[in-house]
C-alpha cells in the first residue's frame, strides 16, 4: 500500500515505532569526519525522520548494525559461560538498494558457509526489517548497475524523500497498522540506470587462467601504492573478516569476556600463522587477495553473484585514491592478455 505522509506524520508515526522497533539510519555527524570541518555520515540510531540523511551516501555501510566493529559474543568465569543477549526490540533498517545485496552477501558468509550458521549474526537478523532508501541518481564512485545492484524488491517498506514529505510503498503487515489514516498514494520506486562509472566484470574461464593472473605484474603496482591501512574493508559493505579477542578483568583473571572485532585482509600480519609462517606479505599480494575474493571466489563458491556491490565506498575511503572499479577493469584486461596469450601457444 502506497502511502504520502508530511514530515511531521512522519516523525508521530516513528515515535509509535520506537515502542516496538529501533530505527537506524544514516546520519549526519557535523565536523566529525576524516578531514578538519568535513561530517561523518554513518549509522545511528534516529528518533525523528529530519535525522535520516539522504540526500548523500553514508561514509560507512548498513553492515555495522548486523555485524557491529566491536560485539561482545559471550561472558566466562572459572566453570561457566553465559551468551551476551540480544536486543529486545526489532530493527527497522534504511538501506539503499545496493546495501540490501550487500545483506543477503553477508548472509552466505555468516549462515551458509562452510554448512554453519553463525548464531549471533542468526538472532540480529532475525530482527531486521528493512526500508529501502530510493536511489535514482546516485554518486561518482558507484557501479552498482555493473553488479546488477541497483534494484531490490525484498523490502518491508520503500520511501521516496521529498520537498515537503514523503512517499512510502509499505509491503510489510507488521508495519501497515502504524499508517492507518495516512493520506493513501500510488508509490513504487524507481531506480538508478546509469552510473556515472562502469566496470567490465571479469569472468576467469578455469584454473590455469587464475594461476597466471595471480602472477600478473599488475599487483606489484600496490606494492608501492598501497599502505595497508584496511579503511577500505572498513568501509567496505559485503566485507566479514573478524577477530576474536578474550578481555580479562582486573579484578579476577578468571572472569571475562570474548569479543568479535572487526578485522582486514589488508594490514599486515592478517595472514600470519603460528611459527612465524605469513601469507601475503606484500601490499600487492594483500590487494590481489581482496580484489580475487570480491570478483572470483565468492561467486566460484556459492555460485550466484560477485561480492562486490558496487556501492563505492571503499574508493571514497582509500587515503592514496585507490579504485576498485580501475584495479577490476585492468583485471579484466589482464585476464584478456592471458587467454589471447594461450590462443597463440
Amino acid at each position: 500500500m502506497g502511502y504520502r505522509i508530511s514530515f511531521d506524520q512522519a516523525d508521530q508515526i516513528f515515535e509509535k515505532l520506537g515502542e516496538a522497533y529501533e530505527i537506524w539510519a544514516p546520519k549526519r555527524f557535523v565536523g566529525k569526519g576524516r578531514y578538519s570541518q568535513t561530517d561523518l555520515i554513518r549509522y545511528d540510531r534516529v528518533c525523528k525522520i529530519g535525522e535520516v540523511e539522504y540526500k548523500e551516501k553514508s561514509d560507512l555501510p548498513a553492515k555495522e548494525v548486523l555485524s557491529p566493529i566491536t560485539q561482545s559474543l559471550f561472558y566466562f568465569t572459572e566453570d561457566e559461560f553465559i551468551e551476551s543477549k540480544a536486543g529486545r526490540k526489532k530493527l527497522l533498517v534504511f538501506m539503499r538498494p545496493c546495501d540490501i545485496h550487500a545483506l543477503h552477501h553477508q548472509e552466505k558468509i555468516y549462515l551458509e558457509n562452510g554448512g554453519f550458521a553463525d548464531m549471533y549474526y542468526q538472532r540480529m537478523k532475525d530482527r531486521v526489517k528493512i526500508v529501502m532508501m530510493e536511489c535514482v541518481s546516485g554518486w561518482d564512485t558507484c557501479f552498482c548497475v555493473s553488479m546488477g545492484t541497483n534494484k531490490a524488491d525484498d523490502y518491508s517498506a520503500a520511501i521516496r524523500f521529498e520537498e515537503d514529505g514523503v512517499l512510502l510503498d509499505v509491503t510489510d503487515e507488521d508495519l501497515a497498522p502504524y499508517f492507518d489514516g495516512s493520506k493513501e498514494a500510488e508509490f513504487k520506486p524507481e531506480y538508478i540506470k546509469e552510473n556515472q562509472m562502469t566496470v567490465q566484470i571479469p569472468e576467469i574461464p578455469d584454473k590455469e587462467v587464475l594461476t597466471k593472473l595471480k602472477e600478473h605484474p599488475m599487483w606489484k603496482e600496490f606494492d608501492k601504492r598501497c599502505v595497508s591501512c584496511g579503511a577500505c574493508t572498513v568501509a567496505c559493505s559485503t566485507c566479514t573478516c573478524f577477530t576474536t579477542t578474550d578481555i580479562l578483568y582486573n579484578e579476577n583473571a578468571n572472569v571475562g569476556e570474548r569479543k568479535r572485532t572487526t578485522a582486514s585482509c589488508q594490514v599486515a600480519g592478517f595472514a600470519d600463522m603460528a611459527g612465524g609462517m605469513g601469507f601475503r606479505n606484500t601490499a600487492g599480494e594483500r590487494m590481489r587477495y581482496k580484489v580475487l575474493h570480491k570478483f572470483h571466489d565468492y561467486k566460484e563458491r556459492f555460485g550466484d553473484y560477485h561480492m562486490c556491490v558496487g556501492c563505492g565506498r571503499c574508493i571514497d575511503r582509500c587515503p592514496e585514491f585507490i579504485s576498485i572499479a580501475a584495479t577490476v577493469n585492468k583485471m579484466s584486461k589482464a585476464i584478456d592478455e592471458i587467454k589471447g596469450g594461450q590462443r597463440d601457444e
